[in-house]
């Protein structure tokens, strides 16, 4: 019931079921000791290689997914997206290196050129653009939409960035909302600020 192509593809996997493996070492580590499903897909160099007991991942492009073991239902398309991924499930990622540290993070969607690059540990963030979020490390609940929204933010929490570069140096400041081109383009660290229009609050 697997589709395996390329060298070391699905090399170990005993009893495990409806995978498909094409590319060298793609799902090398996948093995099921007991008779499962995975419904793992891992298409291209390396990807998904340390896929152990994870289920329902879908890995496509070279390195994807590269250290994931055991995390399920992720989504990684484009070159090392998802590469650092170990155990974060229910993530989807999509362009060059998107999502390429998080390790544990769960319930995020990134898609763009680096969106969500340094995430680590973080949950539920939504970025869609080149850059967006893509300094995050531990920051949750955030929603970036367009080129370098929220693009230096580390640990700031439950923002809302919609517009090229809105609020794109903020760092740790949470509650925020923008609306616009450079929409609260220099805050860092202040909170609870709402910012609706090209360059509203940009000095802030």
């Amino acid at each position: 019931f697997n589709v395996a192509i390329g060298n070391g593809s699905l090399g170990a996997d005993t009893l495990g079921h409806k995978s498909t493996a094409v590319g060298y070492a793609t799902l090398n580590a996948q093995n099921f000791t007991s008779s499962t499903d995975s419904f793992n897909t891992a298409v291209g160099y390396f990807a998904g290689v340390s896929v152990s007991t994870g289920t329902k991942n879908t890995l496509i492009g070279g390195e994807a997914g590269l250290s994931n073991t055991t995390g399920t239902s992720n989504t990684a398309v484009g070159f090392q997206t998802l590469q650092a991924n170990t155990s974060g499930s229910y993530n989807s990622a999509s362009g060059a290196t998107a999502m390429y540290s998080n390790t544990t993070g769960a319930n995020n969607t990134a898609l763009g050129f680096q969106s969500l690059n340094s995430n680590t540990t973080a949950n539920n963030n939504t970025a869609i653009g080149s850059l967006c979020l893509d300094a995050n490390t531990t920051g949750a609940n955030n929603t970036a939409l367009g080129l370098h929204a929220l693009g230096a933010n580390t640990t700031g929490a439950t923002n809302t960035a919609v517009g090229s570069q809105a609020l794109y140096t903020n760092t740790t400041a949470g509650n925020n909302t923008a609306v616009g081109y450079q929409a609260l383009l220099v805050n860092t660290t202040g909170y609870n600020n709402l910012a609706l229009g090209a360059n509203a609050l940009d000095a802030n």
